[in-house]
């Protein structure tokens, strides 16, 4: 049986992708208290921390996200203290942009966010090749901490130092 080359370059792709994400593994490695709470309190947490208030929750599994990352997104606002958000616009202290936003504006609304202060996400940030070249670039040039948790990817835009996490 012959092997296809592509096929075994890409499976060992997802295995090194896999295997540098797994050292921060329930957050062991991570060197940054606040991300380490984010992981422990936030992304490990399989339900919502307030019974009532989930405008966020809602929102978001109304937009087609999957119900345990919308948790997670929701009580990550939370954990930040954000008190207002908006959905696919910049206009809260916590802005998350569904998969369905188009690409070509992500760039504008992450310098809008940057510019206000706000803590941007990206949902499903690799969903296409455009999708992905864009992230790594904003990644690339983002000056706060930056947390990647495959399905979603949070940029903060505050006192944190530069650094870029990828759980």
């Amino acid at each position: 049986m012959k092997h296809n080359g592509r096929g075994l370059k890409r499976r060992l792709s997802l295995l090194g992708n896999r295997l540098s994400r797994a050292k921060y593994f329930r957050g062991y490695g991570v060197h940054s208290p606040f991300v380490y709470g984010l992981v422990r309190k936030v992304f490990m947490c399989k339900h919502l921390f307030k019974e009532e208030g989930n405008d966020l929750y809602d929102a978001l599994v109304k937009a087609g996200v999957a119900t345990k990352r919308a948790v997670q997104i929701q009580n990550t606002m939370y954990h930040c203290d954000c008190k207002s958000f908006s959905l696919n616009e910049v206009g809260g202290e916590f802005t998350v942009f569904a998969p369905d936003y188009p690409t070509e504006q992500l760039r504008q609304r992450y310098e809008e966010a940057k510019a206000a202060g706000a803590v941007f996400v990206v949902v499903y940030p690799y969903l296409n090749k455009e999708r992905q070249s864009l992230i790594r670039e904003l990644i690339g040039e983002h000056h706060s901490t930056t947390v990647d948790n495959r399905a979603y990817i949070l940029f903060f835009n505050n006192h944190l130092p530069k650094q870029h996490y990828r759980l």
